[in-house]
């Protein structure tokens, strides 16, 4: 169920890969449910006790209700339910146990870091799985089942998934707040994240950010500083410390980020970043470091770094009109909206950037309105549309989702150019008639709000 989302999409390929009979439904069509049909995976749309017919298990979304009548009907008949996390730690195991299992988590960074895993495995001849809860540009899909015996997965925090990994080489890219519909506090996010690391075993390896407080407190509430025999290896990294140092990033006339590299061993180098933003260079830092523990040769991974085009929807260019460029990015964090606008100001110095932003779960804006008030500091002009509220009601919130309408929201931004859009089309009319050439704009959304710049595209086409 929900099989035309990025990591469910992912999860059936793979499967169907190993030889498992799969279909899947989803609440609407899209482009996911017809290219999976056309790889011989049964799709419909709409959810409905009737596709249960004949299927011996039911892997549902963690976006679907509990409430949802197919998923009750599964539970009344006696059919399995998988939560998805054990279908991935299945998976990644293999039949026998995969010897490198490589989970990516953390609070932002986790597709894009493992994409460039997975790209590098892949360019060095590992022939690696992966699932990714994007496609990566240099592989064309979000999951494959490969021939080798290296698995790469996205290990994704919400409702707890990751805790279900067992794998042989963890990656902590950083450690926030997120998900209120899942933890309490940033305490209870550093509390499981400890136990993610507690997952690896002996013999394994942690690549954890040493420049992130958040890791640093999950490690040690994990007792995995002190370097014990019984204990995986922790490889550290980042700009300010760690066993692998990143220093003077720049940007470079690619539209990415130069920067030099330094490791254990006497590994030491320059990579050239086709993606921008500092935050990318982390993530290279952290491919570097799991190419290393895997045994990959370096050299070969910093060449695949220099062809590392980015993953869909993270800054990804949608097209270019009279002059004004369209990108979208999947930012729905205000870390991660920070991270993406310097990016690009890093990227387009001069240019009037827009920033349109579709806030994602009542939940979220909610618990975490003050620090999204303060992140738009990069964009010269912001747009703010409705919540997209996903897996969550407007009801369960009462008057504080009645509150969070798009007007009250620009209000809350410390911004002088905030404007509210009750709708996609008031955002249109906002940028037809203010956006002129040599302007960017960025849409900010988890959901449908990129929907905006595409019809941009074609107003302007």
């Amino acid at each position: 169920m929900g099989i035309g989302g990025a990591g469910m999409s992912a999860i059936a390929r793979v499967m169907k890969a190993r030889g498992y009979a799969v279909s899947g439904d989803d609440r609407a069509p899209s482009p996911v449910l017809d290219a999976l049909n056309a790889e011989g995976i049964p799709t419909f749309v709409g959810h409905d006790p009737a596709h249960l017919d004949g299927i011996d298990a039911l892997a549902p979304s963690s976006a679907i209700a509990r409430d949802e009548p197919e998923l009750v009907a599964a539970r009344e008949r006696g059919i399995p339910v998988w939560h998805r996390g054990d279908v991935l730690n299945m998976l990644m195991q293999g039949d026998d146990g995969a010897p490198v299992g490589i989970a990516v988590s953390g609070t932002h960074g986790k597709s894009t870091t493992t994409g460039m895993i997975a790209t590098i495995l892949s360019d060095a001849g590992y022939d690696p799985s992966f699932i990714i809860g994007a496609t990566p540009a240099p592989l064309g899909v979000n999951a494959r089942a490969g021939g080798g015996d290296v698995f790469v997965v996205e290990a994704d925090e919400y409702d707890r998934t990751f805790l279900r990994l067992h794998p042989r080489i963890a990656v902590i890219t950083n450690v926030e707040f997120d998900h209120p519909d899942t933890y309490r506090d940033l305490d209870d996010t550093i509390a499981a994240f400890a136990l993610f690391a507690g997952n690896v075993p002996a013999g394994g390896a942690i690549v954890a950010c040493a420049d992130d407080p958040g890791v640093a407190q999950a490690l040690r509430r994990a007792g995995l500083t002190d370097g014990g025999v019984d204990q995986p290896a922790v490889i550290d990294y980042g700009f300010q410390r760690g066993m692998w140092r990143a220093s003077n990033a720049r940007a470079n006339p690619l539209g990415g980020v130069d920067f030099a590299y330094a490791g254990p061993a006497g590994h030491a180098g320059q990579v050239s970043l086709r993606v921008p933003g500092e935050h990318n260079v982390l993530n290279a830092l952290a491919s570097l470091a799991v190419t290393e523990a895997v045994g990959a040769p370096i050299e070969e991974a910093v060449k695949s770094l220099g062809g590392f085009l980015g993953s869909g929807r993270r800054f990804e260019l949608r097209g270019e009109r009279r002059g004004i460029r369209v990108f979208d990015d999947y930012a729905h964090h205000p870390t991660e909206i920070r991270a993406t606008l310097r990016a690009a100001r890093q990227r387009f110095p001069v240019a009037r950037i827009w920033a349109v932003w579709q806030p994602h779960t009542y939940s979220r804006t909610i618990a975490l309105m003050d620090a999204f008030a303060e992140s738009f500091q990069d964009a010269d002009q912001v747009i703010v549309l409705p919540i997209y509220a996903a897996r969550e009601r407007a009801e369960d919130f009462g008057f504080a989702a009645s509150a969070l309408n798009p007007i009250e929201i620009s209000r809350r931004l410390t911004h002088r150019h905030a404007h509210n859009a009750a709708s996609f089309g008031d955002a249109l009319g906002i940028l037809i008639s203010q956006a002129r050439g040599g302007d960017v704009v960025i849409t900010l959304s988890a959901g449908d709000g990129n929907l905006v710049g595409e019809r941009l595209l074609e107003m302007l086409r």
